[in-house]
């Protein structure tokens, strides 16, 4: 590997994209090493780590919009982006420049010991993931935020997120069967590489899964001798949902019911809520947060991509793996909707694609679904997505009173996916757009191009 001359940030970005995902070469001691070099950033900030299989980008927000609304300057770390790479590095509530990002990618760059990445094997080379987490402890290093959130990108226990030395507070979310290949085959080994983060001297707030997982975090916890904190659906009460907000309250400990309200459709985010202000309590323990400040940072949250109206009646939802599409047809259930509703799909291939199209279709909540194939290499391709919703025996299968073979309609691009059902939709019908959150992030950057636009006001001019 040669050194590149490299002075734009669009050729940082794409030789970071040019960078392996994962690497087995690379060791939690060479992150730690690498960070070291770059002189400890971490240790001069005040870190709270999230981890978990869903909903880890979400709690990160309520984290960050509650301590913005009590007055402190927040840094944000999460992933994936949706159609920007610096969406990733937030910063008292603003993308960092293309400026920062070059400099903080060129002091990483300049570091590595290039004669050695020529000729020897095994050099040294940090991850696609390593890299962004360095430039994002690089530049929150120079901000000097109060507090620094990060959420982990993979598991937990060895992931980059992980070689920070000091921690405030750590954040499990709910636990589900994801990254199988790297975490393991039950949710009890999963919890276990989550609970990696737990460290000692800094709190610990968990969603209580099931009995298995929250045995993992317990005992792991004692083991650190730190103080632990389940969280469950007992923690909180449905209040009322509105057209496009939700009512509930949540327990608390220092300030017993606070009622709060969520402006979304997501009833999932009740759970990632809870959680959010229940490590809030864990961190402040009741002092300086109040309620007002809680209540503020709660209905003034907006996480992109999770349940959100892109048009009119038309959603996005982040739901990439069966977990989350578990979560995304309990709402699509509640929405509280009484015309049709139709879905745009696609997923990537290392996901287990076949059983979230066994859950979609089993619900019934569709009259109709698109699938097409996203860009990118990852991308689960049409032949199969074709396949997704036809069962062996098609007179099985009946939504609405439609057999599963006119049930799915097949297009060559999510271009022309959404565009067909934006084109058919009928009076009253509801779009949803799930799967991946690449594609989520195909849809966002098609409603951001003038071409597309001028291509549905095209059809909604249509009688």
């Amino acid at each position: 590997m040669k050194k590149k001359a490299i002075t734009t940030f669009r050729e940082a970005e794409d030789y970071i994209n040019d960078t392996p995902r994962f690497t087995s070469k690379n060791t939690m001691e060479d992150t730690r090493a690498f960070l070291h070099r770059l002189g400890d950033p971490d240790r001069k900030m005040r870190i709270i780590h999230v981890a978990g299989t869903n909903g880890k980008g979400s709690v990160c927000a309520y984290l960050r919009s509650i301590l913005e609304a009590a007055g402190y300057r927040t840094a944000l770390f999460t992933s994936p982006h949706l159609v920007c790479i610096r969406e990733r590095f937030v910063v008292d509530g603003e993308m960092i420049s293309e400026e920062e990002f070059l400099e903080a990618f060129l002091h990483i760059y300049n570091m590595l010991d290039w004669d050695a990445l020529e000729y020897e094997e095994g050099a040294y080379h940090p991850t696609y993931f390593e890299t962004l987490f360095f430039i994002a402890m690089i530049v929150f290093g120079k901000k000097k935020p109060d507090f620094c959130i990060l959420e982990t990108g993979v598991g937990g226990r060895l992931d980059a997120t992980n070689s920070v030395s000091r921690k405030e507070l750590a954040v499990i979310t709910h636990i589900g069967l994801d990254h199988v290949e790297y975490l393991g085959d039950t949710v009890e080994k999963i919890a276990f590489e989550k609970a990696g983060i737990m460290q000692k001297g800094a709190p610990a707030v968990f969603w209580d899964t099931c009995p298995g997982t929250t045995a993992v975090f317990r005992e792991c916890a004692e083991k650190l001798g730190i103080s632990a904190y389940s969280v469950s659906e007992k923690d909180y009460t449905f209040l009322n949902f509105k057209r496009k907000t939700i009512d509930f309250c949540v327990d608390s400990q220092y300030y017993k019911c606070i009622p709060l309200t969520l402006h979304t459709i997501a009833a999932y985010q009740l759970e990632n809520c809870t959680l959010a202000v229940r490590g809030i309590e864990a961190l402040d323990e009741g002092k300086t947060i109040t309620v007002q400040q809680i209540q503020a940072g709660v209905s003034g949250c907006f996480w992109a991509g999770r349940m959100e109206e892109v048009l009119p009646e038309v959603y996005v939802d982040g739901a990439h793996n069966e977990d989350g599409i578990r979560a995304f047809l309990e709402t699509v259930a509640h929405d509280g909707h009484d015309g049709a509703r139709s879905l745009l799909f696609s997923v990537v291939k290392d996901k287990d694609y076949r059983h979230m199209a066994e859950q979609l279709e089993g619900s019934g909540l569709f009259g109709r679904v698109a699938v097409a194939q996203m860009h990118g290499y990852r991308a689960l391709d049409r032949e199969h997505l074709e396949g997704l919703f036809i069962p062996a025996n098609a007179n099985n299968y009946r939504l609405h009173g439609i057999t599963s073979e006119r049930f799915t309609e097949v297009y060559d691009t999510v271009e022309d996916a959404f565009a067909a059902l934006l084109q058919e939709r009928q009076e009253n019908e509801r779009i949803y757009i799930a799967g991946s959150l690449y594609l989520v992030g195909e849809i966002k950057e098609l409603l951001d191009h003038d071409q597309f636009r001028r291509r549905i006001e095209k059809i909604s001019s249509q009688p």
